[in-house]
């Protein structure tokens, strides 16, 4: 079929075979199908919808695209996590060393934020010295070494999602749960995994608002990753308020290793029990362990004696930073200068409007609202309330790190928006796991 063809079969509803998928996906990634021709194919796509068979044909050819990591001379079940993102969300920099230390490879391929959502690599690259950009060598050795890294996208890995995602963020087809799903799935099943956990965010400062588009969007990627002869699991968590206490690159790093340590502290709870959980799927998914409970039981013995904090540091040196590197707040950046965002009125907090938190650390820098720009990898916010908790007028309830005066002032008044102060305590029946889909792979 000629690509026109293919546009009309699925403009009107019908299903293509994994051979059309992979032909288009082939001929475009080459340069023989024009950039309006694909568009046009995906907004038929978004409109139109794609059957569990087709989204993993798309996964598939997407996948083949580029080179596939070659992980066979890593000992052990490779096992890895993805988060669709949130404000505040650092389980990643817990759950590799983590696992690791408990006995699993986790090659992981992470993004940078974009808008009010943070990215792994650039909390990273907060750490003085740390390179994400390894070429696959690089990567596989670092991997061989600790047992954990990670690592940016390389021009290797899925170069047809690189060219699809650009279109899809000027012709409105950002949203597709198909072409997210494969975009997504395409990418960690580059990685060479056996099992893959999925942290699907829910909420106010969440991509997917409503729990239910959540649960339809993790379903997919669950039944994808299982035709791909992967284990799955996803879980459907909160994000109605920040995760943890801390908010910007630095600062959430410092956050991670507080936790690593061992020395969490209330406000951060939430972020300990979703790592934990996170962690414990993924050593049950990659057979380390026989149940979900035994694997919660493990990453708490790898944090209590300290093996992950450990490992943690480790993959920090074999990744470029200094040698002498122990995880301690002085290796860190720190801003120039603090202050206090205070509570305007009596009463408890009622909800955090978690998005308008996140655009308060990018009005500081901390963010980019185009890929290429520059951040400040030291602004931020540390929260002392959460909701539900009660609050008197002039208490501080958050701490602002910033550096450049002139941004403080607009960043405090959006951090005043996202706060709602009431007169009663806040329901406080809403879980942070939500719902947890499991594929009938087992291991």
């Amino acid at each position: 079929m000629r690509p026109v063809d293919l546009i009309r079969k699925k403009r009107d509803g019908g299903e293509h075979s994994p051979g059309e998928i992979s032909t288009l996906v082939d001929l475009f990634t080459r340069g023989d199908v024009p950039d309006y021709q694909m568009s046009a194919w995906m907004m038929a796509v978004l409109l139109r919808g794609m059957t569990d068979a087709e989204t993993a044909a798309l996964t598939e050819a997407m996948l083949k695209s580029g080179q596939v990591m070659d992980l066979s001379a890593v000992p052990g079940a490779k096992v890895d996590k993805h988060s669709t993102g949130g404000v505040g969300d650092k389980t990643s920099l817990i759950l590799a060393p983590v696992v690791a230390a408990g006995g699993l490879s986790v090659p992981m391929i992470s993004g940078r934020g974009l808008g009010h959502t943070g990215g792994t690599l650039d909390k990273l690259e907060s750490i003085p010295g740390f390179n994400v950009n390894l070429s696959p060598a690089e990567f596989i050795k670092v991997l061989g070494a600790c047992g954990c890294a990670m690592v940016g996208q390389t021009a290797e890995i899925v170069p047809a999602d690189k060219r699809m995602y650009a279109l899809r963020d000027v012709t409105g087809t950002v949203e597709s749960p198909p072409l997210i799903c494969a975009s997504i799935m395409s990418k960690k099943l580059a990685e060479g995994i056996d099992a893959l956990v999925l942290d699907v965010k829910t909420g106010s400062g969440a991509f997917m608002k409503r729990t239910e588009d959540a649960e339809h969007l993790a379903k997919m990627m669950v039944a994808t990753g299982e035709r791909m002869g992967k284990r799955m699991a996803a879980l459907i968590t909160d994000m109605n308020q920040p995760l943890g206490r801390a908010v910007g690159n630095s600062l959430e790093v410092r956050e991670c290793l507080e936790i690593l340590r061992g020395d969490c502290q209330p406000m951060s709870k939430d972020l300990l029990d979703l790592s934990l959980e996170l962690a414990a799927w993924m050593f049950y998914l990659g057979g380390r362990v026989e149940s979900v409970d035994a694997g919660r039981s493990l990453a708490e013995k790898m944090i209590a004696n300290r093996s992950a904090l450990q490992k943690f540091c480790q993959m920090c040196r074999e990744q470029g930073a200094h040698a002498s590197f122990k995880g301690k707040p002085e290796d860190l950046p720190a801003a120039k200068f603090t202050a206090e965002f205070n509570a305007p009125a009596d009463g408890f907090i009622e909800s955090i409007q978690c998005e308008q938190v996140g655009l308060a650390s990018l009005v500081l820098g901390g963010g980019r609202n185009k890929q290429d720009d520059v951040i400040d990898l030291s602004v931020g916010f540390e929260l002392f309330k959460k909701t539900g908790d009660a609050v008197k007028n002039g208490e501080p309830i958050a701490r602002v790190h910033y550096n450049d005066g002139a941004k403080l002032g607009s960043a405090l008044a959006i951090l005043k928006e996202a706060y709602r102060i009431g007169p009663k305590p806040a329901e406080q029946n809403r879980p942070l796991i939500k719902k947890i889909i499991e594929s009938r792979k087992k291991t």
